[in-house]
């Protein structure tokens, strides 16, 4: 079961390993998750599950938000008062670890969708929380980097400069763009000034130092992209490091 979590970035640290050794971990509030929308190939082309995270007061919440937000709760209720014809009772038999279902759910800041093999293991309420994650386990985060407004061509793509002294005029300048007579155009992705950062970007196959159920609490070994308190995505790996 390929499974994720939503959360938030809290800083970097540094804890000891089981051999001694100094790891720097970047701490992550992990959960608790609640899934919002279940979705299935019949009804939607394809599966995937839609997961809220962090709680936010109700006038802080626009109306597509507090639309959502009622459903999950009309579906709750109708399933609370008849709990035999609720959908998906033919697994309830089953061995299903974090089953665990909220009464309501409030409006959250954080909404997500997340592709999944088997949705029929998860209902709408289930509470997804930090230990479905396992110490030493690889995951992939995602997140947001840090947005560093306008930016030249080297800071943005690391050129070299121009000389600074004998006469030199083009000390920072990006330089050619492109031959004049044949194209007679710039290609596309040629490095330029402009926009740099905040961009969706994924760090791959980072190691599970520790879980905190109780707080809510992950460590990864390494960094992850984005700024402090910025939300992320954690899910297990989908690729693995050969060698």
């Amino acid at each position: 079961m390929r499974h994720g979590l939503l959360g938030k970035k809290l800083g970097m640290t540094q804890l000891f390993d089981p051999k001694g050794r100094l790891v720097p971990v970047t701490m992550i509030q992990a959960g608790p998750c609640y899934v919002l929308q279940v979705k299935t190939v019949a009804s939607d082309g394809y599966n995937a599950v839609r997961l809220g995270f962090d709680p936010k007061s109700e006038k802080r919440t626009n109306r597509p938000e507090a639309g959502l937000i009622a459903k999950v709760n009309r579906t709750l209720g109708d399933e609370n008062d008849h709990p035999g014809e609720s959908k998906g009772d033919e697994t309830a038999g089953r061995d299903r670890k974090h089953a665990k279902r909220a009464e309501q759910v409030r409006p959250v800041r954080f909404i997500r969708e997340l592709r999944v093999p088997d949705p029929d293991s998860y209902r709408v309420g289930q509470c997804i929380a930090v230990d479905i994650f396992e110490v030493g386990e690889k995951v992939d985060v995602i997140g947001k980097s840090k947005g560093r407004g306008f930016a030249g061509t080297i800071k943005r793509f690391h050129t070299k400069r121009g000389p600074e002294t004998h006469g030199s005029r083009y000390h920072r300048r990006p330089g050619s763009m492109g031959a004049s007579a044949f194209p007679s155009r710039t290609f596309k992705g040629k490095g330029v000034p402009g926009h740099m950062g905040n961009h969706r970007t994924t760090t791959l196959n980072l190691t599970v130092v520790q879980t905190d159920p109780e707080n809510n609490l992950l460590a990864v070994k390494g960094s992850i992209p984005g700024h402090i308190n910025g939300y992320v995505i954690i899910r297990k790996n989908v690729r693995t490091r050969k060698g």
